[in-house]
């Protein structure tokens, strides 16, 4: 068995699956993960990824002194519409937004695959010290492929991308999707952002804000997860309960070791000195506090500025309703009050009473 012990994998062992006694089929295609005698659901690859993760963790906390990185819990904005707002929605026949919330999802969780593509300069050209026996000496020995893997699907396996395109179309009876969905998604997309440190050059910038990035993006999706999971579970506005919520419930256990790894590896560079192209050097952590700082600030421009009325005018023009203003009026006095920590507090829309209904 996976020993806590060990610091140096194998990326066959990183790839590897517990045996399971029955795989996961979904919509007649067999995606990753199973279910052991019990009938308890498996996550793949999570034979030595796991254990290993934690030992990776254990060493960080023991050699540094230093605790994990975390996203903080404050900066979780209430997702819109809310669970009582979709259900609502639901009920009103209102169905686009959901609809639209899970495709984008899954298209979002197909783009996972990209993460095996991310370029990785050598550690010892811009790290200091030692990584050896380190979750930063295995991102490119099977935790960025395992990612890839588990959100994309691998050759005839199913990933998350299926699975959530199965829940949808299991709790809403086959919902019509729109094409444009896709299109809208790249559209947002938008460069590389100006370097924060031009001194490590583009490729390392490049590598810690991706990773910085995406662990926000799994932080927020955690929450997501939570509220997909609400909502698909109630049969007053699900057409499969069971099956939807089932489906989401194993997405959320395969999710687990996405964040855990991405904050070890970045606890461990935040634990050691950068080295710049002119040979100066940088705290670790002064480079990834700051790429914290600003992808969270874009997360929640995007999340309390962007999303709300996105989502009103989504509704607007695809609600065939008799008084549009009453529904509004209904889905308002649902909206869950939030207001962002002090340090964000110039991107909250202003109301009179300070916070901000979401």
């Amino acid at each position: 068995m996976p020993h806590e012990s060990r610091l140096s994998f194998s990326e066959a062992e990183i790839l590897s699956n517990h045996p399971v006694k029955e795989r996961l089929v979904v919509k007649g295609v067999k995606c990753h993960g199973g279910f052991d005698a019990d009938g308890k659901y498996v996550s793949p690859r999570t034979l030595w990824r796991v254990p290993a993760i934690k030992a990776w963790q254990e060493q960080h906390i023991a050699t540094s002194g230093m605790p994990l990185v975390e996203i903080p819990a404050d900066t979780v904005s209430p997702r819109v519409p809310n669970v009582a707002q979709a259900k609502y929605l639901l009920r009103m026949g209102v169905r686009e937004p959901m609809v639209r919330s899970l495709t984008e999802i899954a298209i979002i969780e197909g783009f996972g695959a990209q993460i095996r593509d991310l370029p990785v300069p050598p550690l010892k050209s811009f790290i200091k010290e030692d990584t050896g026996g380190t979750a930063l000496a295995h991102l490119t020995a099977g935790l960025f492929e395992a990612h890839a893997r588990d959100e994309a699907g691998w050759t005839e396996e199913g990933g998350h991308r299926q699975m959530w395109e199965a829940a949808r179309d299991a709790a809403l009876s086959n919902p019509e999707v729109s094409p444009e969905i896709f299109a809208a998604i790249i559209a947002r997309r938008t460069g590389e952002p100006p370097a924060m440190f031009p001194e490590l050059g583009a490729p390392v910038e490049r590598l810690l804000r991706f990773m910085v990035n995406v662990l926000a993006i799994e932080v927020f999706a955690a929450a997501t997860f939570q509220w997909a999971e609400e909502i698909l579970s109630d049969p007053e506005v699900s057409d499969a309960p069971k099956q939807a919520a089932d489906l989401v419930r194993f997405i959320r256990s395969d999710e687990a070791p996405h964040v855990e790894y991405l904050r070890t590896a970045l606890s461990e560079i935040s634990a050691r000195t950068l080295l710049t192209e002119d040979g100066k050097e940088i705290p670790g952590k002064r480079a990834v506090d700051a790429l914290i700082e600003r992808s969270l600030r874009a997360m929640l421009r995007q999340r309390i500025v962007d999303q709300p009325v996105m989502v009103r005018e989504m509704i607007r023009t695809t609600a065939k309703v008799p008084d549009i203003e009453d529904l509004f009026a209904g889905f308002d006095a649902l909206a869950t009050p939030w207001t962002p920590p002090t340090r964000y507090a110039d991107l909250a829309p202003a109301t009179a009473g300070g916070a901000q209904g979401y």
